[in-house]
Parts: structure tokens; sequence; C-alpha cells
């Protein structure tokens, strides 16, 4: 069912803002419900009284969503500002449809207040409407009507004389025309549908173009709740796999996928089974809807022309075909469709991987992208379920999808946007993930553009260090897992954790610590075994999960592990840890062996005496080492300072300084390698 949506327009607060305020408290709220637009969809605009600052004579400017941006989450500053007799005078100079794109440079000319936002292709269509407020939605209930075979009689039918019909057109200064032209000729219209698109309202006030908005949306989404045909989709062809059963398909199918499908780029994955995924992927219906492609520009921009279908119990065989067929697919619509300036063909791999009995995944750039590219798909679908509900559902023609998709100005806002950064589309693993080192390492990974899966078994700190990272780079980056590493199910849990979240798996940092300081005729069993199982034994696990997953993946891996100068100079008094550091110093070299031969390198960093931040230096160790050392606890970093050859401390951050090395190209060709930052140790010369 379509839920009601209310008005939160909030008449007290509103009156404490200007024009400017106004529309931006309209676009937020708008904004903030994706039943009314999707993420970076639609566009809001006001004309404002304002004194020109060349002859101070009083202009109108319209206010106007910019290019790119939000609705729900922009700023003033996301508005484009244009003089209105200007945009008006635009007109004049307009030489057809053949010229359209030259409008849009046009704008340019039209600024007002030295604006650095660049208008969108949509101005025209705000501009022209002659009323102060103009909003443009893209709700799934008004465009589940928009693409709808008998999408015009619809639109008479629900709304009757108070809402217009445009047939689809790639927006531009023709289609604001022949919108305004419709304005002006129908005084009762209140908005107007653009078909296979979505939906333009108006208004004096910025409230009355708001609750016009919420109004229009509850009628078609009322009539549409009281006249589609039930059950959806022609209803269900086969059965959902349980809860369980659909987590263990995607931890396989993720990263399968993911390897054939990055080839070009490193890709993040994202996995949807809500109930409206698993109506649309389990019905009669799917495998004729889903070919058809979305409607909505701003879904197929996002999601592709069309989807991939994949069977759940797909093998390697079915998943090389699958991708190969598609990518086959999109180059022939490629060379059908394009213009002797298209720009040239782009990522040929799906984005949308429909699986009948688990869900859906989205693959693109970042973990952000990929997720928003399922919401539009939710969209799409949420769409198909209306039109084919009370019609037939009808896609773009393909030429169509074509222009929007490889537009000039589409490609240019692509070239606008910041180059990518080294580690984007990689996910990252790192266990110890609350601890000082660990958060430093995840800190650099993130920053570098990884998504991370922090470990810990210190569940309260995990989530504490997990909360601070997402406030800083982003709920869609980071999760956390709580894990005991000497766990062997936990661990398997953990990766398969990992991959389901971000879609697969590219580096794994073996960082868990526990350190013990005792002679060793007073090391107990019960101490020695202690830091065998953690960093013997959890070493040993974590990295033999991710090696499976780096080869199931096929597109190589980075593993580093978080040793220690004691992996290859001993110190009397810690024989225990000094024992097992080597010990995962030499199962590193072992890895190493095994993986180079499918691209999976393997290294080491060798820390030393890193105590700020560090959870094994706030135990005993601290007073154990102080204690055999014969100085004080707060004398024990001046003593390992002056130590080093360096006569410099060591902090988290320069250990992070190394693992990121190692996980980056920059050491593409470095595997069986170990890199000491102690600052210095004659005894840790690598020979």
């Amino acid at each position: 069912m379509n839920e009601i949506l209310p008005s939160l327009w909030d008449d007290k607060h509103a009156a404490t803002l200007d024009e400017p305020g106004l529309l931006l408290y309209r676009s937020n709220l708008l904004g903030s419900d994706l039943r009314i637009t999707n993420f970076g969809g639609g566009n809001t605009s006001a004309k404002v009284a304002a004194k020109d600052p060349l002859t101070g004579e009083p202009v109108t400017v319209l206010w106007v969503k910019g290019s790119g941006g939000d609705l729900g989450s922009m700023a003033l500053d996301g508005f484009a500002t244009l003089y209105l007799d200007k945009l008006e005078s635009l007109k004049c100079i307009y030489r057809g449809l053949a010229h359209e794109d030259e409008m849009v440079g046009a704008l340019g000319h039209c600024i007002f207040g030295l604006n650095p936002r660049p208008p969108s292709v949509d101005t025209c269509l705000h501009g022209y409407v002659p009323y102060a407020h103009v909003d443009h939605v893209h709700s799934d209930a008004v465009i589940a009507i928009a693409a709808a075979k008998d999408q015009e009689s619809l639109t008479r039918e629900i709304f009757g004389g108070e809402i217009g019909y445009l047939p689809w057109q790639r927006p531009g200064i023709d289609l604001g025309i022949k919108l305004g032209e419709m304005a002006k000729a129908n005084p009762g219209y209140v908005g107007v549908v653009l078909g296979s698109h979505g939906l333009f309202t108006w208004g004096d006030t910025a409230k009355a173009c708001y609750e016009t908005t919420i109004r229009v949306i509850n009628e078609a989404a009322v009539w549409l709740d009281a006249h589609v045909a039930r059950p959806a989709f022609g209803g269900a062809a086969v059965a959902a796999l349980s809860p369980a059963e659909r987590r263990a398909a995607a931890a396989r199918l993720l990263p399968a996928i993911r390897g054939r499908i990055s080839a070009g780029s490193m890709k993040a994955g994202h996995f949807v089974d809500s109930p409206e995924v698993m109506e649309f992927v389990n019905s009669h219906q799917l495998r004729s809807l889903a070919p058809l492609g979305t409607s909505c520009p701003d879904h197929f921009i996002r999601t592709k022309i069309r989807p991939l279908i994949v069977p759940h119990d797909a093998d390697a065989a079915t998943l090389d075909a699958l991708v190969a067929d598609y990518r086959a697919d999109y180059r022939g619509y490629y060379e059908r469709c394009r213009h002797p300036d298209s720009p040239p063909i782009r990522d040929d791999s799906p984005v949308i991987h429909l699986v009948p009995q688990v869900g859906m995944f989205s693959f693109a750039k970042d973990e952000t992208t990929a997720r928003l590219a399922a919401e539009f798909y939710v969209n799409a679908i949420n769409v198909m379920r209306g039109a084919a509900g009370v019609s037939e559902y009808t896609g773009l023609p393909e030429q169509e999808c074509f222009n929007v998709e490889y537009w000039v100005l589409e490609e240019a806002k692509l070239q606008r946007l910041p180059k990518p950064k080294p580690l984007q589309g990689r996910v990252a693993f790192v266990t110890g993930g609350a601890g000082g080192i660990g958060s430093a390492i995840a800190a650099k990974l993130l920053s570098e553009g990884a998504m991370v899966m922090l470990a810990d078994i210190d569940a309260a700190s995990l989530e504490a260090t997990r909360t601070a990272f997402a406030g800083t780079f982003g709920n869609d980056n980071v999760d956390g897992v709580v894990l005991d590493v000497r766990d062997e199910q936990a661990v398997i849990d953990a990766i398969d954790s990992t991959v389901v979240r971000f879609g697969g798996l590219d580096i794994v940092v073996n960082n868990a610590g526990v350190t013990s300081s005792a002679p060793v005729e007073d090391t107990s069993l019960d101490l020695w075994n202690q830091n065998m199982s953690v960093l013997g034994t959890g070493y040993f696990l974590v990295g033999r999960e991710a090696f499976r997953r780096f080869k199931a993946q096929g597109i190589g891996g980075s593993m580093i592990f978080i040793c220690s100068k004691n992996a290859v100079a001993p110190s009397a008094g810690v024989s225990a840890y000094c024992a097992v550091k080597a010990a995962e110093l030499h199962l590193a070299r072992c890895m190493a062996l095994e993986g180079a031969p499918v691209g999976i390198r393997v290294n080491v960093v060798n820390p030393d005496a890193v105590l700020r931040g560090s959870k094994i230096w706030q135990g005993p160790i601290r007073q154990q080492r102080a204690a055999s050392l014969r100085i004080t606890e707060d004398q024990l970093e001046e003593h390992y300072r002056k130590r080093s050859l360096l006569q410099r401390s060591v902090y988290p951050e320069d250990i992070a300084e190394g693992v990121y090395f190692f996980a980056s190209d920059l050491s593409s060709k470095s595997t069986g390698n170990f890199l000491n930052i102690d600052a210095g140790n004659a005894a840790t010369f690598s020979r």
C-alpha cells in the first residue's frame, strides 16, 4: 500500500525565513522523503525580488537548484541564481531542437551575483512557468502513471482538469517553453505530468507550492492503491530462500560477480533483499519487465538501461557467460544508438543484478554510489508495479535512453567529478580495528578512499570507533563486527559480513594484538597459549579465510601482517611474544609464496614500541616492562625513543603509512617483504 504523505510544513518556523530561506526549507522537506523524489533527483525554484548590483534597479532573480546536489541535504549555496529577464531573452536566440545544448551554455550569460553554482538543464522549465514557486519531483506514484502505456488518459482520469500532460521530451529550453505556454494557457492547472519523467507543480507561495506537490502525489498514490492489480507482478513464480540462505548466496555470488566486472576499476557492491525487491525478483513478470529497462531518466542514468538476471545457484561458467552476453548487448546498444559526437563508450558491465529467491546486487565505484543505484532501482520497481498494475508498463525507447545516458552535457558533468582516490572501490578488513594502531590504519585507508570493516573483540570501543569514523567518512564507508580471532566460525562469519556489506574483499590487515612479559621460567602454559592463540591461530584463521575470498574473487588482493621488531630481533623476558611474532612473519612469507600465482600479495609491517593509544600497553605489560628495565612507567616512551637510531618515537600513524604502502598500488610489485617502522634498530636490519 502507498502511504499517505503528511504535510510537514511548520508555519512558525517558516515565518522566520526570507524567500531564499523558504525555498531551501521547502526543498529539504521534499528531498527528505524518497517517496517524493530520489536522492539527487528533482529540483525546486523561486522567483525572488532583488536589487541589481550593477544598476541598483529592482530585478527578479530565479533561484533554482543547480546542477548536481540533493534536495534533502543541500544548503543555499546549492542554488543557481539567474536574471529572469535575461533567461526570457534566450527564447529570441533559440535556433530549434538541433541546437538545444548550446542554450545550456548560454545560461552562463544569465547568472546573477557571480554565483559559481552551474545551472541545470531544467532551469528553463522553472523560469518559464509564470508562477513564483515551482517544484519538480520524481515521485514513484506519479512516474507509475507517467510510465503507463495510456499515461495521458490516466492523467486526465486521476487529476481531472488541474494537471496537464506533456509527452516525453529531453529537458531543455524547448520543453521549458512548452511547459510555460501550457501553464499560461491553462490558469486552472496546478501542475503537469511529464511523460516517462515526473511531476511539475507550482504555486504563488512557497507553502502553497509544497502542499500542492504533496496533495498531487497523494492523489496518485490513493488512485493506484484503489485500482492496481493484485497480486503484484502476476504473483510469485518462485519462493524466496530463508534469510540465512539469502545471505549465504550473497556471500558467494557478490565477490564472484565483482571479480568479473572490476577489471577496469574496482567496484563496491550493495545487497538488498527488502520486501519490494523480493516481490519483484520472485515474480512471474520479472523476465518480461526487467528487460524493458527503467523509465525515468534519473533511474537509468544510475542503473544502466537494463539489469542482469542471475540465477541464485549460478556457477563460474554461468557467470562468465551472463556477464559476457550483457557486455556484448551493451556494446551493441552503444553502436546502434551512437551519434558522431557521442562520448566514448563507458563501462559495459551491469550495475543492477537481480537474483530470484535472493534479492538484488548493485555495483558502482564506491559504496554510496552502489547504494544509491539500488535505491533508484527500487524506485523503478515501484514504478513498474504501479504502471503494470493499472495498464501496461512502457520504458523509454532505446534511442531516447542513449541520448540521455550519453548526452554531451551529462558527460561534462562526469568530467567535473573529482579525481578518484587511490583506494576508491576497495574493501578493507582490519582486526584490532578499535585499538590505537588499528584505528590509525583504518583512518588512513578510509582517507584514501577505501571502505573499511573494523573487527575488534571490545564491543564498546568498536562501536565508538565506528561511530566516529562514520561521522568523518560517511556511514556507507565503514562498519564494525565484534570478533574474537581465535574463534574459527566467528572469523568465517566476519569475513562473510564484510563481503555482504561491501561486495567483496581487497585488503586484509591482521592486527589483533596481545602481549606479555615474563622470563621463560615464569611463562605459564596459559600465558604461552594466550599469545599463540591470538597472534598465531588468530592470524592464521583471518589470513586463511581472506586468502579463500581473494582466490574466489579472482582479482588478487593485499594482506598485511602487523608483526613486531621482535619478529626478527628477540628480546629477553618476552619469549612467548617473540616466538609467535616470528611465526607470523614466516606464515606471511608462506602465504606470499602461495598467493603470488593468483595476484595475492602478503607483506609485513614491523613496529616497535608504539605506546600511544595502544590497548596492549594499557595492561600489565606496561608495569612488567618498566620493572624489567628498572625504570618508571612514565619513562617508557622516552626509553624506547632513545633506544632507536633516529632518536624518535613511533606512533600509530607511522604504522598506518606503512600499511597504506602495502595496501596500495605503490607496492604492486612487492610481496613476501617486511618493512620495519621502528625509528632504526640495527638488529632488525634485513639480511
